[in-house]
């Protein structure tokens, strides 16, 4: 019987109840989580820290470099002003619940995003409103951001890191891919973005592939990945894949 379900994850450790029913592995003395703790997170190109109104205007002179692209996908953007940059990310962190960090180079700010769509019962949580500078966009600082807050995920105990994306949105999707993350499937008409429809494209990873991911993403960032001059030697694209 237990053949039937060899394509699944091993992830998954199907196993049987008294009645012969397929169940999932036992996850023993779950309490689930809590709120992510405000706290810098440091590497080696850059330092993660919670949002503060101070960051405001070094974010907003940092997008005005943008020619408008970066912001076809964000629900908002471009912005007028170092003050709406300000209001704008704390009207979603009061009624949307982000839990927004600022992304530093030289103590300058370059780009922020947020965790959000909390599940601290089940131990999840997404990383979204991933807005990047030009001076941020395609660097490697950006790939470190981003390993740094999945780390910090997993650190504290949590089971499943999201990422979500408009499906036309193919850069993101691709960022997904790169860093590690699984494709789980497209929820259709999931969003009205800007008056638009939206189909979601949904990926995670999760606790059981963390330790290959963050392998592999420290592998690439490790100084010998780099020449005198900070071109990578490897690209991230050319490491395998953590498999599902």
């Amino acid at each position: 019987m237990a053949s039937s379900y060899e394509t699944l994850s091993p992830s998954l450790g199907v196993r049987f109840d008294a009645f012969g029913n397929p169940i999932g592995k036992a996850i023993a003395d779950w309490h689930g989580c809590e709120r992510l703790p405000d706290t810098p997170l440091v590497g080696r190109t850059c330092t993660v820290v919670p949002y503060a109104r101070g960051h405001a205007s070094g974010l907003f002179d940092a997008y005005q470099k943008d020619d408008g692209r970066s912001w076809t996908y964000l629900p908002w953007g471009d912005f007028a002003s170092a003050d709406e940059v300000d209001k704008t990310i704390e009207i979603y962190q009061k009624d949307r619940d982000f839990h927004t960090f600022v992304i530093l180079k030289d103590n300058r700010p370059i780009g922020h995003a947020s965790f959000m769509r909390y599940d601290m019962p089940n131990g999840s949580v997404e990383v979204g409103g991933v807005t990047f500078s030009p001076d941020l966009q395609r660097s490697t600082v950006a790939t470190e951001a981003m390993y740094l807050m999945m780390k910090h995920a997993f650190e504290h105990g949590y089971r499943r890191y999201e990422w979500k994306c408009d499906q036309l949105n193919i850069p993101s999707n691709k960022a997904a891919l790169r860093l590690g993350f699984q494709f789980e499937g497209v929820f259709r008409n999931a969003v009205i973005n800007k008056g638009r429809r939206r189909d979601t494209a949904w990926y995670s990873v999760i606790i059981e592939e963390w330790p290959a991911v963050s392998q592999r993403l420290e592998t690439w960032l490790a100084p010998s990945n780099f020449n005198a001059d900070g071109t990578q030697k490897l690209a991230l694209t050319a490491m395998a894949l953590p498999k599902p």
